[in-house]
């Protein structure tokens, strides 16, 4: 693979990372983190600057030069003639994609210890870079997640803070030290450069961390639930076909997953001939006697159902909700409809069945 024989070609040990000083990013940042996973790269030295001279030394070279080569180990993507993306995928990379794109799979194979050519990888790969590294990319790149054409007259509703991985790493740019106490003395000794550039690099690994340490949480929880999921979805999906309306419509799983990619991913497959699933069933817990949910599913990415849970259910509780749902066992069922509870996997079945007729 592409990652694999890019890291054989390293020989140099420890080999030097290179990448620019001065205002740092999310992409180099975590474009750092994921070189020094590699056995190849620990130990290894980080060089930030802008001088060619100094970064001609250095084995590997990240978001400066100019240069995008694999074959001298050079990841830059602010040159002009550059418009490389992930495969399938139509962000353009930066150089947090770059090093994901040909080491990914070998960071991914390594932590998980899947093999490197495994279909858990690969779909790991795919995941990761579409669920975290595409949005990097497209934030380096300064490309908006929604056509500007489309969204030129719309307005927030409220102030979302602003918080976002590109504006963590931004903070980290500030010089100012967590510990140093304010002053107003004017007698305070100014750094020199070297000492402004140690400090500065500091913060950078800092960012480097934060954002590496994102990324093998994400990684974790993708392959020790998320991967483990999509058998178990599959497997309850083909099943469906078997029944007749409204189970047709109602997918049930034994605890909760993180269903609702592998659901889109069969529902959206061309060889699809299954009615929508408008509700998924499962227990909130492994526990014996467990309460379970009912969850509508959603319009695409929104927070829009397919169909809510009926509007007389919604905001109503316990007895109160037994007596208006005709169901016994009822938990609740949340004010905006997207979710409900019954004390009983069959109670459960039965408000779904309800709401897919209502």
């Amino acid at each position: 693979m592409a990652g694999e024989t890019a890291s054989k070609r390293l020989k140099i040990s420890p080999p030097s990372i290179g990448t620019h000083n001065g205002h740092f990013h999310a992409d180099e940042a975590l474009a750092v983190y994921l070189l020094r996973l590699l056995p190849t790269y620990q130990p290894s030295n980080l060089l930030r600057t802008r001088d060619p001279v100094l970064l001609s030394t250095c084995h590997t070279v990240v978001d400066v030069g100019g240069e995008y080569s694999p074959e001298t180990n050079r990841y830059d993507h602010h040159q002009r003639t550059f418009n490389t993306t992930f495969p399938s995928r139509p962000t353009k990379l930066s150089s947090a994609g770059l090093v994901y794109l040909h080491f990914g799979k070998e960071i991914i194979a390594r932590t998980t210890k899947l093999p490197v050519e495994s279909d858990g990888v690969s779909l790991l790969w795919e995941k990761l870079y579409n669920d975290f590294v595409e949005a990097l990319d497209a934030h380096d790149n300064g490309i908006s997640v929604y056509d500007p054409g489309e969204t030129k007259n719309l307005k927030k509703r409220f102030y979302d803070g602003g918080v976002s991985l590109g504006s963590l790493v931004n903070d980290l740019n500030n010089s100012y030290s967590d510990d140093e106490e304010e002053t107003t003395s004017t007698s305070k000794k100014e750094p020199t450069p070297s000492e402004s550039q140690e400090a500065e690099d500091a913060r950078f690994i800092k960012a480097s961390e934060l954002m590496g340490t994102i990324f093998l949480r994400k990684l974790t929880r993708y392959h020790r639930t998320w991967l483990p999921a999509r058998k178990v979805i599959q497997q309850a999906y083909s099943t469906l076909a078997a029944f007749p309306p409204p189970l047709n419509q109602i997918l049930l799983l034994p605890h909760s997953l993180p269903w609702k990619d592998h659901l889109s991913t069969l529902e959206e497959s061309p060889a699809n001939s299954q009615p929508p699933v408008l509700y998924v069933l499962y227990a909130e817990s492994s526990v014996p006697d467990a309460k379970w949910r009912v969850q509508a599913t959603s319009v695409g990415d929104s927070f829009e159902s397919k169909k809510a849970l009926p509007e007389q259910w919604r905001g109503i509780r316990d007895e109160a909700l037994d007596s208006v749902c005709g169901v016994n066992g009822c938990v609740f069922v949340h004010a905006s409809g997207f979710i409900g509870g019954n004390k009983t996997k069959e109670g459960a079945l039965e408000m779904a069945k309800k709401a897919v007729e209502a």
